[in-house]
């Protein structure tokens, strides 16, 4: 087993549904240590850093709030709270969402269209440069897409002429699943961001 020293950071991983596990699985490779998230107490737990995993954002949703988890999150976000959302976390994220709505956490300003990449059978994998990491893989599944973001909002990849990683402060949004991915880049680079908000 990997050593991981008490001061490495703590990750909330919501395990609710969807890809919980595999993120995980990128974050200890990288020396993290998580704690996977299930029910409001959970969230109350002392975390560095939260993930919203892909899935199913709708289900997702409706067990946030039916647990009380989403109030919870919400709040912790809106503090300062890093967070990395991936697909189905992207949408529970963003501020606003095209072709219909449910409750989310509303924080990431941006404008998302659920699925635009198509349906499963759609699914697509591609290699775009990353901001300050080169080039990594980045496999799209039944992905929504970055129509509009706001000002202060960083583009920190492109594919096809659209945003598909953003920042926010300390908020990281992308269209993609870097956690079915052998690159670790981007959860490093997460880990970074969550350095530094230790470190302040």
């Amino acid at each position: 087993m990997q050593y991981r020293p008490a001061s490495a950071p703590l990750v909330g991983v919501l395990a609710v549904q969807g890809a919980f596990a595999e993120h995980v699985r990128c974050l200890e490779s990288q020396a993290a240590r998580c704690v996977e998230l299930r029910t409001a107490a959970d969230c109350r737990l002392p975390i560095d850093a939260l993930v919203l995993p892909g899935g199913e954002s709708t289900v997702q949703s409706r067990l946030l709030a039916e647990s009380g988890m989403l109030g919870i999150l919400r709040e912790r976000i809106g503090r300062g709270l890093p967070v990395l959302g991936t697909c189905a976390g992207l949408i529970l994220l963003a501020r606003t969402l095209e072709g219909g709505s449910f409750e989310r956490f509303g924080t990431l300003p941006v404008v998302v269209a659920r699925n635009a990449y198509g349906r499963q059978l759609d699914s697509f994998r591609t290699e775009g440069v990353f901001a300050g990491e080169g080039a990594v893989p980045m496999t799209f599944i039944r992905a929504p897409r970055i129509v509009d973001a706001g000002s202060n909002v960083e583009t920190l990849a492109q594919v096809s002429g659209f945003p598909v990683a953003v920042r926010f402060g300390a908020q990281l949004g992308l269209a993609f699943h870097p956690e079915v991915d052998d690159s670790p880049a981007i959860h490093r680079y997460f880990l970074d961001m969550v350095e530094v908000s230790r470190a302040v």
